[in-house]
């Protein structure tokens, strides 16, 4: 058993003693090829959430002072997951995410790039488009739905894939990355 199922698998024991889980669509995962899982982003939970109902492994992109303690980097970099620096374009974060792509691997993206309690376009990045593009890889929006109390329900629901095909090869500038990756967000919080 990989680290990554062991992870997933004792988390998985663990929240499902602490909240009830919810998700509805999971069947709308493919079970192979490339896609970008974008989820909206409530708590530091959220990525364990999704990891545990997701049937494939999901390399997380996570901010980077996650990574700044030796024991916690060691493990969220054998796990798959990887540091973005939040406050510029990451160009070391954009290569690693395109190149799990182009090996057909899941990659997991929170765009808001902080959590947020509501919706607030403000927040969200123009990495998700840019690299779905750039890729060719569908995007995948989860909405979870929860206030993480002890004992309470979390609600996912998955959406359908967004195709951004029509962008493919094209000369796509900051801001139409950054109104499309807005549109994505429009469509995950319209799961809710």
């Amino acid at each position: 058993m990989s680290l990554y199922n062991f992870c997933k698998n004792t988390a998985g024991v663990l929240i499902k003693i602490i909240y009830k889980i919810e998700a509805k669509n999971v069947e709308k995962i493919p079970k192979e090829g490339k896609i970008v899982i974008c989820g909206n982003h409530v708590s530091l939970l959220d990525p364990v959430i999704v990891g545990i109902i997701c049937p494939r492994k999901i390399n997380f992109m996570a901010k980077k002072e996650l990574f700044n303690n030796i024991l916690l980097r060691k493990l969220f970099l054998s796990i798959g997951a990887f540091p973005v620096d939040r406050a510029k374009a990451d160009v070391s974060a954009i290569k690693k995410s395109l190149k799990l792509l182009k090996n057909e691997e899941v990659l997991g993206i929170f765009p808001e790039g902080t959590r947020v309690k509501t919706k607030d376009s403000s927040n969200t990045k123009a990495g998700i488009s840019m690299i779905a593009i750039k890729a060719k890889a569908p995007v995948l929006p989860v909405y979870i739905d929860t206030n993480y109390k002890l004992f309470s329900k979390v609600k996912i629901n998955i959406g359908d894939p967004i195709f951004l095909d029509e962008y493919y090869g094209k000369k796509n500038t900051n801001e139409d990355y950054k109104t499309l990756s807005i549109d994505i967000m429009d469509k995950l919080y319209s799961l809710k």
